[in-house]
């Protein structure tokens, strides 16, 4: 990796867009990168629009300011689209949309070319894994698929122990949640 790589996460309050960009930043940290992971919210409840951010790279990272140009944004609620996706975004950029719809109605929708956009019905595969519609691992895996940077299996090791220290005694809530990553992984699409 030879620039900064930026990430933008959107989602809606519950659905884990920080929890999954703070895990995402404890893998990139465990295989040695540098990293920030940091939210950008008020005082927002359940259900209300909310981003969290990623910075990445091989060499310390200075800046210390919103990410307004990003090159990789997640969007865990795929109502996002419209309102606030794209806002203020000035280069191509690689969009990965929790969505049942297929690439090309979903360029449409975003009105961007189909070579930028992946798609994965990561509320789908939470509900079949989980049991819930919290679509954020399910969006971790399709990410590390389109970043191609991290390994797969380093990021499921990193998860695991993660999800070990949060749910203790739920071993079907941790390995629902990395059956999800893996199974977002393989599914996610591009053009």
């Amino acid at each position: 990796m030879k620039k900064l790589i930026e990430i933008c996460w959107h989602g809606r309050g519950g659905q884990g867009a920080k929890t999954a960009a703070f895990l995402f930043a404890d893998v990139v940290l465990s295989i040695g990168k540098y990293v920030q992971a940091f939210p950008e919210y008020g005082p927002e409840r359940m259900g209300a629009p909310v981003q969290s951010f990623n910075r990445l790279s091989d060499y310390p990272i200075t800046l210390h300011t919103s990410i307004l140009n990003p090159d990789y944004i997640v969007v865990l609620d795929s109502s996002l689209i419209k309102s606030i996706v794209l806002k203020g975004v000035q280069k191509l950029v690689k969009i990965i949309v929790n969505t049942s719809f297929g690439i090309f109605e979903t360029a449409k929708e975003l009105n961007v070319d189909p070579k930028q956009v992946y798609v994965v019905d990561a509320s789908r595969i939470a509900l079949d894994m989980i049991g819930k519609n919290i679509p954020n691992m399910p969006m971790l895996g399709a990410l590390v698929k389109v970043i191609k940077i991290l390994d797969i299996n380093n990021v499921l090791d990193s998860a695991k122990e993660k999800l070990v220290k949060k749910f203790r005694h739920k071993s079907e809530v941790i390995e629902g949640n990395l059956a999800s990553i893996r199974c977002a992984f393989n599914e996610v699409k591009n053009f």
